[in-house]
């Protein structure tokens, strides 16, 4: 059946002995969506993404990502999303071409498909310069814009950004948004966590986790109108009290 959802989720819940990490949080994302994940660091969004990209089992509730249950069809959905961590995951003693070959045959890409990927990824990102540098000598927002074009290498229907722009200075934190802004109208979407409350801002909705549970989820500028507060950062610290 089709539907207008990416992602949905309902009572979808983690335990680990007697702490609950992840409790009882229910919402969809719709496609084409960018959905920003946001919470204090120990609220659980690590947890729950986990979950969503198959790679923790949940202790209850349901989910289903690109269509496929998270219960059940984990393989499936690694298939059909794209994943950029924090830490980018790039291999910096690789060159640039390199990269990107070694994520195409991981994902199981065609030589060809692989040819044509690079290409693309070069030229959309200008990198034919230092196709054959090593990633180590990139700078920071290149290796970034780097990383997330390499997540989708496989033309996933979603992708899962991780605390993206951690560690990196604002003007290159706003080049990267740019590009997530390019990729979201090509239809693609996007589910970012992120612990600067600005890009709270460029979302088109985002959900607010405080000691796992969701207190608050809508579009930035409803939240801000709920309440009464000037920016997503005075939302949080009245949510995170």
């Amino acid at each position: 059946m089709n539907t207008p959802f990416a992602i949905e989720v309902d009572k979808l819940t983690k335990r680990f002995g007697d702490f609950t990490a992840v409790d009882a949080i229910t919402f969809k994302v719709k496609k084409g969506e960018i959905f920003g994940f946001l919470g204090a660091n120990g609220a659980g969004k690590t947890t729950a993404i986990k979950m969503l990209i198959g790679l923790s089992k949940p202790s209850d509730g349901l989910g289903k990502v690109a269509g496929f249950n998270i219960n059940t069809e984990t393989e499936k959905i690694k298939k059909n999303i794209g994943y950029m961590s924090q830490k980018f995951s790039l291999y910096d003693d690789l060159t640039v071409s390199e990269n990107i070959r070694f994520y195409g045959g991981i994902y199981g890409l065609s030589r060809k498909r692989i040819k044509e990927k690079t290409s693309e990824i070069f030229e959309e990102l200008n990198l034919i310069e230092v196709a054959k540098s090593l990633v180590v000598s990139l700078p920071l927002g290149w290796k970034q814009r780097l990383a997330f074009a390499i997540s989708m290498v496989h033309d996933p229907d979603i992708v899962f950004l991780d605390e993206p722009t951690g560690g990196v200075d604002p003007r290159v934190r706003r080049q990267f948004w740019e590009t997530i802004y390019e990729v979201a109208e090509k239809g693609r979407t996007i589910f970012v966590t992120t612990h600067y409350m600005d890009e709270a801002e460029y979302c088109d909705r985002v959900s607010i986790m405080v000691e796992g549970k969701i207190k608050a989820l809508d579009t930035p500028d409803n939240l801000k109108q709920q309440f009464n507060a000037a920016s997503m950062d005075a939302v949080f610290l009245k949510l995170a009290r």
